[in-house]
């Protein structure tokens, strides 16, 4: 497993979040924040994946708002921002198992980024063949007022973006 995308140890940690290294050239990055919304999009870009024999690059953004205790966590222990990087990366490892898993010619790595989501992605997805995000469909006001995550990554990404759509269950 990579540990890409951590904070290594012996690095200080601030509240400044670092750029994330790339993905590796003609891969493919996907956001992944557990929700049903990003599991298409994980499955969509795993899909894609198979077919262009391209690696691909899942991405968890997170703060310590959050990210999930450590597991040498402990009632007066403050957690380094490493411990609570590979407990949202081992979160993300979970999470994305059973997808992942239906794709066994797909080479998956994963990354946490200590920084906001749409940052994270257009960081991480530098030199990707595409970006492929999840959109919640919140809506104009919605999205206006909480800013999207797919719209910023449109806008800026410097690599082709796919946005999924879970469609309605009928």
């Amino acid at each position: 497993m990579s540990t890409e995308g951590t904070t290594p140890a012996g690095t200080p940690e601030t509240a400044e979040a670092s750029t994330p290294a790339p993905s590796p050239a003609g891969s493919i990055v996907v956001g992944h924040d557990g929700s049903t919304f990003a599991d298409h999009a994980l499955s969509t870009a795993l899909g894609l994946a198979d077919q262009l024999h391209a690696p691909v690059v899942v991405v968890r953004a997170w703060s310590i708002d959050t990210a999930p205790r450590p597991a040498n966590w402990e009632f007066g222990y403050v957690s380094t921002f490493a411990e609570y990087s590979e407990a949202v990366r081992a979160a993300l490892i979970e999470d994305t198992a059973a997808l992942v898993h239906a794709f066994p010619n797909v080479t998956t790595d994963y990354r946490a980024v200590h920084a906001g989501p749409a940052r994270s992605l257009i960081e991480v997805s530098r030199e990707a063949r595409m970006l492929v995000v999840g959109s919640r469909g919140r809506g104009n006001l919605a999205g206006l007022l909480l800013g999207s995550v797919s719209d910023q990554c449109t806008r800026l990404s410097v690599c082709p973006v796919l946005v999924t759509r879970k469609r309605p269950n009928r």
